[in-house]
């Protein structure tokens, strides 16, 4: 398969979670809004989600895969076996551990990191701290997920790993509509879809057991220690959990300080859930994808084929991100208001979230680059030069988040977001270009270029169109909305990849070979 169609692959996978995803938000909105249950439900899931960005996704994809693809190619899949079981050992006794701990001490990090602003508010407080107990398992179990996903992509098997987060929406919407259905109160909503969450965890877990069982590759547990492979893993590990997680710290500090702001918490994640669709269609996808195949093409000394991917890779991700992302900047309105308002969620409560969104999509292209350039450095295993720039990134997102909250709120803790990824990113490409491992082509600025031409059309024809339906669209029940929201993307589309493809700013070859490859039967079934 051709690495556009293994991005393919992958952001479909990712795609229907993010939809799934859309479903799950619009009935917690409905039944929540942005009052003090959605609020805790929200603190309280950040934290496992932060742990294990931190010690799961980042570390085993930016480490994991290099050292097990390695071991795969070098000794075969008994060697590689072996080291999937001493890692598993010791990953389950750390996760054992750190859970107790933390179990223990909820109401501690709940008051100093989770949402300290709630200290003012007892039983907001008392709720969060509940709700991160029942969910904070969470975290043993997708910790194991990321060890088993980076296997399974180890051995080029993208996609199951990709659609297990499927389960999480769809276990937390048949929780929803169970208590819509029931008239269950608010705080019994939470527990609900906290417990909802800690059975997704276990039953992606047994997903990609299953991909592994299919796979043929079996690993057993052994004693825990600390084997040279191992120790060389969690050496590489450490700098890249940091820098993979670096996204995960500049929301909990925003957090931190829009938990100040009543409703603030929720009206971020309801504006991060929009803008998270098209990055994690495209950004995910790439880095998902990029890291083993650069990995393998650098370990096998082809450095043309290696900068053939970084080229294509950012040439696929900025093609799409950046007219989705100055879609949402312009008109982030008709998207808030048809997937959300409904219910407790009011048209002030739109406008607020719609805000946040515009403020979040400035920074969309600077996420998708930094999965399209961390894979260099993590496939040569420098995991420290982008833990530097990412403490980097870390430190303007506080220092912006603490200097525009007074005056901006919520909006300001978006707009630092944003700032800091464009700083990673800039920081990731300037020392690339500075050691010679990655310049792009010329044939890729001019199509990057022409993508902003194109970009800039499309964003002519989206602000007439949305400034002639923008009064029929306030007026109008769901399905009007919906169908006015469904026409500005669809006119949106046809303007930016009709000039897209006539300028050349897509790789019509490879667009052309894309669709013969479709329509071709697969022999052999």
């Amino acid at each position: 398969m051709s690495l556009f169609g293994k991005f393919l692959g992958v952001g479909s996978a990712t795609a229907a979670s993010r939809v799934l995803g859309f479903a799950r938000e619009a009935l917690i909105a409905a039944a929540l809004g942005a009052g003090p249950v959605a609020d805790a439900f929200y603190a309280a899931l950040r934290f496992p989600n932060l742990f294990r960005r931190l010690f799961a996704e980042g570390a085993f994809n930016s480490a994991f895969v290099p050292i097990f693809a390695k071991e795969l190619e070098t000794g075969g899949k008994d060697t590689a076996a072996r080291f999937a079981g001493e890692v598993f050992s010791v990953l389950a006794l750390v996760l054992l551990a750190f859970t107790a701990v933390a179990l223990v001490f909820m109401p501690f990090l709940t008051a100093t990191v989770i949402a300290a602003g709630f200290r003012d508010s007892p039983d907001k407080f008392d709720l969060t701290v509940l709700l991160a107990r029942i969910m904070f398992p969470y975290l043993a179990a997708m910790s194991l997920v990321a060890m088993l996903s980076g296997i399974l992509n180890s051995f080029r098997r993208y996609f199951l790993a990709a659609l297990a987060p499927v389960l999480l929406n769809v276990v937390l919407i048949g929780v929803l509509l169970v208590a819509l259905y029931q008239g269950w109160d608010g705080p019994n909503i939470g527990v609900g879809l906290a417990i909802g969450v800690a059975i997704a965890g276990l039953l992606q877990l047994g997903l990609l057991v299953y991909g592994l069982v299919r796979l043929g590759f079996r690993f057993a547990p052994q004693r825990p220690r600390l084997t040279p492979q191992v120790r060389r893993l969690l050496a590489l590990a450490a700098p890249a959990a940091l820098t993979g997680g670096i996204v995960q710290i500049n929301l909990v500090i925003g957090q931190i300080i829009a938990s100040q702001q009543d409703g603030a918490i929720a009206l971020l994640n309801y504006a991060d859930r929009i803008y998270q669709l098209p990055l994690g269609m495209i950004g995910i996808a790439i880095g998902v994808v990029l890291l083993p195949e650069l990995a393998r093409a650098l370990g096998a000394g082809e450095t043309r084929t290696a900068l053939t991917l970084q080229n294509r890779s950012l040439e696929f991700g900025l093609a799409l991100t950046v007219p989705a992302a100055v879609a949402l900047a312009l008109t982030p309105v008709p998207f808030i208001a048809v997937i959300y308002e409904r219910g407790a969620f009011a048209p002030e409560t739109t406008q607020a979230a719609a805000s946040a969104l515009a403020a979040f999509a400035i920074g969309l292209p600077s996420f998708v680059l930094i999965k399209v350039l961390q894979p260099a450095y993590f496939a040569r295993e420098d995991m420290k030069t982008p833990m530097w720039f990412s403490l980097v990134s870390l430190v303007i997102n506080a220092g912006g988040s603490i200097a525009l909250f007074p005056s901006l709120g919520h909006v300001g803790i978006a707009a630092a977001t944003s700032l800091a990824g464009w700083a990673n990113a800039g920081l990731l490409g300037w020392a690339l270009w500075r050691r010679d491992h990655f310049r792009p082509a010329p044939e890729t600025l001019r199509r990057i270029g022409l993508v902003l031409v194109c970009t800039a059309a499309m964003s002519m024809v989206l602000l007439g169109s949305w400034a002639v339906m923008q009064e029929r669209f306030f007026i109008s029940g769901i399905l009007v909305r919906a169908g006015i929201a469904v026409l500005l993307i669809a006119v949106s589309m046809i303007v930016y990849f009709g000039l897209a493809i006539v300028t050349g700013a897509v790789d019509r070859s490879m667009l052309a070979r894309t669709i013969r490859r479709d329509r071709t039967p697969e022999a052999g079934g």
